[in-house]
């Protein structure tokens, strides 16, 4: 019985090493069978999703990808040529001389019509002004005061911690004082309107003495050309020597527009300086941890990219 268990033993052992052998040489001639036609098929199959990639990025540039314009160019208005600002260079920061010119821009002419809600009095301490020249200016307005016993609602002076006022006490007010049109507030003009500091410097500087040929004009507008629509409710402000600089700046147009342009925009960013600064501190640092961190790795790894592994077969 025992040698008939062996020799059975014996037999299936030798079935099973002669099927590994076939299935091995089988699976070894199929990858040869399949192997001249893999990097065909794995070009075939790159150039097939490469094909695909593009077309479908090319379909979604024709359907979305294209400029969409909301008006036509007369309705949208010219778009204003492109300055080169100082303060808007990466380690450039606001001329504080030029901000307190335009401040006095804003006060002398722009204060009329326009409301400078978002800025306090505060702000200007140390930019364009000091403490004593702010609370003076400060102390010509006038605001409400808290209600007394009688319910009664008295006038004090001005504080650093007061907003600008503003010209007219309410929107309907405005529109009376200019024919129905309402002349929007400062503090964010730079960053409402589409080419920001450029846009504003053009509109300042781009009245004509007389509308060009060809071009209507509704009654109670002037032409701009670029203004949306070409017709502004506001006419021209600044002319030459309108105001007198404390500094002695020749008080032209251009430079009237760009002083109180570059105010404007520090009046919508007036965080600007500190930004660029932080920026400035947090590239370096970021540097050199950078490079620590590649010397670091480096270090760490060196032993183990540069060691040299050696197989030493088993003898016979």
């Amino acid at each position: 019985m025992m040698f008939a268990a062996t020799a059975r033993a014996s037999v299936l052992a030798a079935r099973t090493q002669v099927w590994r052998q076939g299935a091995r040489v089988a699976s070894t001639a199929a990858a040869g069978e399949a192997s001249p036609s893999s990097p065909a098929r794995l070009t075939a199959a790159g150039t097939a999703a490469t094909a695909v990639a593009i077309g479908s990025a090319a379909w979604y540039w024709h359907l979305y990808g294209s400029e969409v314009y909301g008006m036509t160019p007369a309705e949208e208005g010219l778009h204003p040529p492109k300055y080169q600002w100082d303060h808007q260079g990466w380690l450039k920061t606001f001329d504080h001389q030029g901000l307190r010119r335009g401040f006095q821009v804003y006060k002398e002419v722009c204060a009329a019509c326009h409301s400078l809600s978002r800025v306090p009095w505060r702000a200007l301490v140390g930019v364009t002004h000091t403490v004593d020249e702010v609370k003076a200016m400060a102390e010509e307005c006038e605001y409400d005061d808290e209600p007394n016993d009688v319910g009664e609602i008295p006038k004090r002076i001005g504080k650093l911690s007061d907003y600008i006022p503003d010209p007219y006490p309410n929107e309907q007010a405005a529109r009376a004082a200019n024919q129905g049109a309402y002349p929007p507030d400062l503090s964010l003009m730079v960053k409402a309107r589409h080419g920001g500091c450029d846009y504003i410097f053009a509109l300042l500087t781009g009245y004509p003495d007389e509308p060009p040929a060809g071009a209507q004009v509704a009654p109670g507008l002037n032409f701009n050309p670029y203004f949306p629509g070409t017709g502004i409710a506001m006419a021209r402000v600044l002319y030459d020597g309108l105001v007198e600089y404390d500094d002695g700046t020749p008080a032209t147009t251009s430079q009237m527009a760009k002083d109180v342009v570059q105010f404007l925009n520090w009046a919508a960013e007036p965080e600007m300086d500190q930004r660029k600064r932080m920026g400035m501190k947090v590239l370096i640092v970021t540097s050199i941890l950078t490079a620590l961190s590649i010397w670091v790795k480096r270090y760490r790894w060196a032993p183990i990219k540069s060691r040299k592994l050696v197989y030493n077969p088993p003898c016979k």
